[in-house]
């Protein structure tokens, strides 16, 4: 698979032939959400909490007798059942993460990548650089016609083009390890220099 290369000037910087390992696949909807649920489920917090009934600050005084009220039996204003009493089977602190073997998560990422090219959504630019100004930058963005864009550079990205795209809204930029499907799908255009191209195959082989 062909794609044009383009300079983010918008000039061409010709072209490069495209692994159909990583972008010629037919996109499964199952394994992407797979990856997508593992990504999320492993990022929240799991910090919920509520109080149970022996941690309400209430008096364990035995609120009446035991009998001839007419009512339930109760030890405590604490009970579950009172207004301002402890939560019953609430939810505590825990992880939601879950295992997701290696391969699928590698999978994932190829499907996420063969996504974006059979949609026509991916870009290859010939490399990330800037001056650190971010109105250069955002004007060359607005006239690539670009949104919601994520792009992918190589191992490490440019620090003056970092900066520059910081403050541009709908713009993200990640190294090549950084790249993962969650990301890749909520933009609507993935941009991915020569050097990223190289590393992704590096990482995907």
């Amino acid at each position: 698979m062909k794609l044009d290369v383009i300079k983010l000037d918008g000039g061409k910087a010709g072209s490069v032939d495209l692994d159909e390992a990583l972008f010629g696949l037919e996109p499964r909807v199952d394994i992407l959400h797979r990856v997508v649920r593992w990504q999320r489920n492993n990022a929240q917090a799991g910090t919920h909490k509520v109080k149970t009934r022996s941690e309400v600050s209430y008096s364990t005084k035995k609120i009446y007798r035991q009998k001839g009220t007419g009512g339930a039996r109760h030890g405590a204003r604490s009970a579950p059942i009172f207004r301002g009493g402890g939560v019953y089977k609430g939810p505590t602190p825990r992880s939601h993460g879950h295992e997701l073997p290696k391969k699928v998560r590698a999978l994932g990422l190829k499907h996420a990548l063969s996504a974006k090219a059979k949609a026509g959504e991916l870009v290859v630019i010939d490399a990330a650089i800037s001056d650190g100004k971010t109105g250069v930058l955002a004007k060359m963005v607005a006239n690539l016609g670009w949104k919601r864009a994520l792009i992918i550079d190589g191992a490490a990205v440019n620090e003056n083009f970092a900066q520059a795209a910081r403050n541009i809204e709908g713009l993200d930029i990640l190294p090549t390890m950084g790249a993962n499907v969650f990301d890749i799908l909520k933009r609507d255009t993935l941009v991915i220099t020569k050097a990223g191209l190289e590393a992704l195959e590096a990482r995907l082989k």
